[in-house]
């Protein structure tokens, strides 16, 4: 099977030749380079044969055109972060205007789907990672979210459906560039910051307003849910083809989200550092860059086995260091073919 039928088989629940697998990574000493972004992520592909291209523009790419300042780092491992909001009263809430969807940062996104499309030679399906319009405001404002929610709701609801509608411009151009599908990003489907009635008034709707761009449009969309307490149940009923979060470290595990969806579940990897229970503290780096390649085997085939290697891709919860040994890489790359394979290569 190639990548294209390996994916589609596992997103219809039909039988593959292997379990499809991927690890994807912030790049930000290149990421503000379009063309080097996409170059390095085929060559990352191609290298690891992994089964598709998740499209890496930096995580602030959908308000710095709205003014938040960005401070870049351009080296490994350190993902540009927020310097400063874009939204410092709720009086500019009401100044947001819809955005083309080739403007500015947006711009350079879609010539990233441009190159990656044609870097891949068809190769690899592609998707391309979209914010949720709470998600945006959350990080166009810091914490005066959370206050202006309270105390000037329409205010907040009027700047969720003007980024809504830069996202749809933004997604048609991404549709144009001959994406495959979208990765769907909530950071905000968690009661650490919302009560389940405020993401139902302020999340929910707007999240519906952008999924219907482009999910009758792409055939390989998947919503990630960022972090711990989540709104798992609310967002998995999205019309999408994949959930991905962090199971590894928080509810539901593989197999209990199986019992709730039967949709294809991508995760399996533990991309996070274990912390102390009670501190906090980390007490060890994440499995994919303190285990063997052994270790690795059975940390996937653990993942592949709660699911009876149906229905799944072998995934991160969420970003990847860059800084996991090459001898890791290969081995999540070849632990989807079984575990005689992995011993034969590294022993």
């Amino acid at each position: 099977m190639n990548h294209y039928e390996r994916i589609k088989a596992t997103l219809q629940q039909h039988p593959v030749d292997r379990v499809p697998v991927n690890l994807w990574a912030h790049m930000p000493e290149v990421d503000q380079n379009p063309k080097l972004l996409a170059r390095k992520q085929i060559e990352f592909a191609k290298k690891y044969d992994f089964d598709f291209i998740k499209l890496m523009p930096f995580g602030l790419y959908g308000v710095e055109d709205y003014g938040a300042e960005v401070k870049y780092f351009t080296k490994l491992d350190h993902p540009a972060v927020l310097h400063r909001p874009g939204i410092t009263t709720y009086q500019d809430w009401n100044r947001l205007q819809p955005l083309s969807g080739t403007y500015g940062t947006y711009g350079k996104q879609v010539e990233l789907a441009n190159y990656a499309r044609d870097f891949s030679k068809n190769q690899f399906p592609i998707v391309q990672t979209i914010f949720t319009p709470l998600t945006n405001a959350l990080k166009l404002s810091g914490d005066r979210l959370l206050l202006d929610i309270k105390e000037h709701p329409e205010a907040v609801k009027y700047a969720l459906s003007v980024l809504a509608e830069t996202t749809i411009n933004f997604i048609k151009e991404n549709i144009n560039a001959g994406v495959d599908g979208f990765f769907f990003a909530t950071q905000t489907a968690t009661s650490n910051l919302f009560t389940r009635e405020e993401y139902l008034e302020f999340g929910e709707p707007f999240d519906k307003v952008v999924l219907d761009a482009f999910k009758d449009k792409t055939w390989f969309n998947i919503a990630h849910i960022h972090g711990d307490h989540t709104y798992f149940d609310i967002v998995s009923k999205y019309p999408v083809q994949a959930l991905n979060w962090h199971d590894r470290s928080v509810s539901p595990s593989l197999s209990e989200a199986r019992k709730l969806t039967n949709k294809t579940l991508i995760g399996g990897l533990h991309e996070l550092p274990y912390r102390n229970k009670d501190t906090g503290e980390i007490e060890q780096p994440s499995i994919l860059k303190s285990g063997n390649p052994k270790q690795i085997l059975t940390h996937v085939q653990e993942a592949i086995r709660e699911v009876d290697a149906k229905g799944i891709i072998i995934g991160p919860g969420c970003v990847a260091s860059q800084s996991i040994p090459e001898k890791n890489i290969y081995a999540i790359r070849s632990a989807v073919l079984g575990e005689s394979n992995i011993t034969a290569e590294f022993g």
